[in-house]
């Protein structure tokens, strides 16, 4: 058995891949969000904050001007609580047998998609009705939603729960279609004598290009730990990945390296040896276009990208111990998270919640 605090823990750990997590960068993408925003801002933490932490992104978001908090399921919102958090939570994703007791216990409003959710809501529950404006995926189809806004008004008539408000999501850019959807939507549920205080429908991408879907509130994740779908550049990158050099080799023209012999040395070069791999979150589709950033420069990956290592192509006068940069903000040239993603064919989104437990974790920031 080796224990938390035995040595050999801390030694390992000092050998491994290191994950930097930046909530001062946090604060500024939140600040810059809340100032796009028309309404409030949301500051959606689910997948455990996109891989950053969280309780510690909800922090420093909150700190830096949201309002509220959003998650998927009611144990990500209990978290929140647990650690002291108390801004308004929703949590829009969950079955009809989740702990409903329990997020009511915890003043946790709780999306409602259709008339099954509706019925197993307890007593006292806040609820935001979940319309589908275009996605085919989680919320009241068209044709139900009449329906459900009438019996959400009949069950608040008899004061069983409160409708606090009505919420949807975008597919993509193109909101046009959506947001007239949307708005009659929010229509039939006035109509129905319904009084939401929020209505909120824009994640990121719609909060920085199209206010006219702001609404009452606007939720934003990707955007928190600096992925913009926009490309606009105006937000930073939250979460640095670094691997220490662990072994270093001289190879001459035509070595093959790693499985099946993917890629042969095309002159003689310097191979290094990287702790980290696809189980720790590197997508295996990057390997043939990926880089790191060693010793100052772009350096490829030689081969395929491994379970827990790849081999780079290196400069001269690389060392054991020298440390690379797998990702990071970009500011001093390493690669960022959307090069990874694009290497990958993927999106930036599936890089940070996909890292794996072994990297060392270090917030910083945040005060």
């Amino acid at each position: 058995m080796i224990l938390l605090n035995d040595p050999r823990v801390a030694a390992r750990r000092s050998a491994a891949a290191r994950i930097v997590v930046d909530l001062d960068a946090v604060a500024h993408n939140t600040r810059v969000l809340v100032a796009r925003a028309r309404g409030e801002l949301m500051a959606v933490v689910k997948a455990d904050g996109f891989g950053h932490g969280a309780v510690g992104v909800a922090r420093a978001a909150i700190g830096a001007g949201a309002s509220w908090l959003g998650v998927t399921g009611i144990g990500e919102a209990l978290e929140l609580r647990a650690a002291g958090l108390g801004a308004p939570v929703v949590s829009w994703l969950n079955p009809l047998a989740a702990d409903f007791a329990s997020a009511v216990r915890e003043d946790i409003d709780l999306a409602v998609p259709g008339l099954s959710h509706l019925a197993v809501m307890p007593a006292g529950a806040r609820v935001h009705l979940q319309v589908d404006t275009g996605m085919a995926r989680d919320g009241a189809a068209p044709q139900e939603w009449a329906g459900l806004c009438r019996a959400a008004r009949e069950a608040e008539a008899a004061g069983r729960i409160v409708v606090a408000g009505v919420m949807s999501h975008l597919a993509g850019p193109d909101t046009a279609g959506a947001l007239r959807r949307f708005r009659e939507c929010a229509d039939v549920a006035r109509g129905a004598g319904l009084r939401p205080a929020v209505c909120h429908l824009a994640a990121t991408a719609a909060t920085l290009t199209a206010p006219e879907a702001h609404f009452d509130l606007v939720r934003a994740g990707a955007g928190l730990v600096g992925i913009d779908p926009t490309g606009g550049n105006v937000l930073r990158g939250a979460m640095t990945l670094t691997a220490p050099v662990v072994e270093v080799r001289r190879v001459a023209a035509g070595t093959p390296v790693g499985y099946d012999h993917a890629w042969r040395a095309t002159r003689d070069t310097t191979l290094a040896l990287l702790p980290v791999g696809y189980a720790d979150g590197l997508p295996r589709p990057a390997g043939p276009h990926a880089e790191v950033l060693l010793g100052g420069r772009r350096c490829r990956v030689a081969g395929r990208i491994s379970m827990d290592q790849i081999v780079v192509e290196a400069g001269a006068g690389c060392r054991p111990g020298d440390i690379a940069v797998v990702f990071g903000p970009g500011r001093h040239g390493e690669p960022t998270v959307a090069d990874w993603a694009g290497w990958a064919g993927t999106l930036p989104h599936e890089i940070v919640t996909g890292l794996g437990a072994r990297p060392h974790r270090h917030v910083i920031g945040g005060n």
